[in-house]
């Protein structure tokens, strides 16, 4: 489990590495944590691909354990709560200058269930930044 966390952690960094163009094995860390958190969610990833092109968040509930899986998996997300000081922690400088402050007005937006949480925090980042946003 901890090979694996270690693995999936890194995939964060791939996912800010695809956002900023950075190098190829990072792009694939981002694409082994999309692959495995798609598969367990059974998510259609033409959701996320959408989302990425700009549109809004849907509140599939697929997409939503997805969000959860992804969270739980890179470290921004335990016991039920969004950790936005991790969050923060894993963005690089110029991304962090541009979204910390809404990272922090939103905070942990508590839902119906941990995938629920998940899914209300990420609406409001996408809300407060949407030129930013992404997912993986």
């Amino acid at each position: 489990m901890c090979i694996r966390r270690q693995v999936l952690l890194c995939s964060v960094a791939a996912l800010l590495a695809a956002a900023l163009a950075l190098d190829e094995e990072m792009a694939e860390l981002a694409r082994m944590l999309r692959e495995s958190c798609a598969e367990e969610t059974g998510v259609e990833l033409r959701l996320v691909d959408e989302v990425n092109a700009g549109a809004a968040l849907p509140p599939d509930d697929k997409l939503k354990c997805y969000i959860k899986c992804v969270m739980e998996t890179a470290g921004m997300m335990s016991a039920g709560a969004v950790d936005v000081e991790a969050v923060v922690a894993m963005l690089p400088d110029d991304m962090r200058a541009k979204n910390e402050g809404a990272l922090r007005a939103c905070g942990s937006r508590a839902g119906a269930d941990d995938c629920d949480t998940a899914y209300r925090t990420q609406l409001c980042w996408q809300q407060a930044n949407p030129a930013d946003y992404f997912l993986i």
